[in-house]
């Protein structure tokens, strides 16, 4: 899955995925396979245990400023650490972290050499996720249990792109919390005669059957099925939804259901069917997206996927939060 790298969260876009590639998680290419990003799914793995020089080294992690700015953080240059380590900083009075909780955090981060990479707090831009989600598995045991105006310092070591060792230190402020939907809400829609029919199960997850003899269609199909009564969702924004996909011999080839939790997508960088899809749709919807292959993949399927070059796919999703 691709990482969200929204205006400001560069470094955090950074800290994840030095933090995927050092825990074990899946390179782009393995299974689960593609999602309607750019690459691959992650599945969560589990974190290796920081070393007693690891806790030392955080601790010894200096950081000034209060709650609600962003902070200066100061240490020795050189940090590198086995594992991902986390301290709290300051322990918040608010809501609590919970499990597929929609998250709002800002942050600032530095690499091993005590330079500043990147903060929330330049930009204005929090960063939302929903915990639990495996883009964030590295935020997951620290934030877990803590509360709204926490402030907690995680850092990890890891591969950079370019096969060195970097490390990457975050101070991640809890600015909110907020319960989201686990499935679409609202009036059910008619869909047109031909299309795939779309089947939910008591907990909302969805299967479809292929009409026999069904035939792409050559423009891009986004039929509502359930319709919410949230804002509309616009092409800048950023959706959480579940979502399942298939190709079109009825194969489910990614699903945020089977990983049991929503996933959050810039509509930026994402498929251009999921782009034109879900623009204009409304938060609590439940929408049947049939993309052609040149809205897809195209001739480029994510590597390692069972996604066939210029497949069309098959897509129902809900629109569980838009921001």
């Amino acid at each position: 899955m691709k990482l969200r790298t929204s205006a400001g969260a560069a470094a955090l876009a950074l800290t994840a995925a030095l933090t995927l590639t050092a825990c074990g998680q899946d390179e782009p290419g393995d299974a689960p396979s593609a999602s309607p990003s750019a690459s691959p799914s992650a599945a969560a793995t589990e974190m290796p245990q920081p070393t007693e020089e690891d806790i030392a080294a955080v601790d010894a992690v200096t950081v000034k400023g209060k709650a609600g700015k962003e902070p200066k953080l100061s240490f020795d240059k050189g940090l590198q650490l086995s594992a991902p380590t986390s301290r709290v900083v300051d322990e918040g009075d608010g809501d609590p972290v919970t499990e597929g909780a929609k998250v709002t955090i800002d942050y600032v981060a530095y690499d091993g050499d005590a330079t500043k990479l990147g903060s929330t707090w330049d930009s204005a831009a929090p960063e939302s996720f929903i915990m639990g989600d495996a883009q964030y598995s590295l935020l997951t045991e620290p934030l877990t249990g803590q509360k709204v105006g926490s402030r907690v310092l995680v850092a990890n070591s890891g591969p950079a792109q370019d096969g060195s060792t970097q490390t990457v230190v975050n101070l991640v402020e809890v600015t909110g919390v907020e319960d989201v939907p686990t499935r679409a809400e609202g009036e059910a829609v008619e869909p047109a005669e031909g299309l795939p029919a779309v089947t939910l199960d008591d907990s909302g997850e969805p299967s479809v059957e292929i009409p026999e003899g069904y035939e792409a269609p050559k423009k891009l199909v986004a039929q509502t099925l359930i319709k919410g009564d949230g804002p509309k969702v616009t092409k800048d924004q950023t959706v959480t939804a579940q979502y399942t996909g298939w190709t079109l011999d009825g194969t489910v080839f990614d699903s945020s259901w089977e990983r049991g939790t929503p996933a959050s997508f810039s509509l930026q960088q994402v498929i251009k069917g999921w782009t034109n899809g879900l623009s204009g749709q409304t938060v609590g919807s439940q929408v049947l997206l049939v993309i052609p292959a040149e809205q897809a993949y195209g001739s480029n399927p994510p590597q390692g996927s069972s996604i066939e070059p210029d497949s069309p796919l098959v897509f129902v999703v809900d629109i569980l939060d838009a921001e």
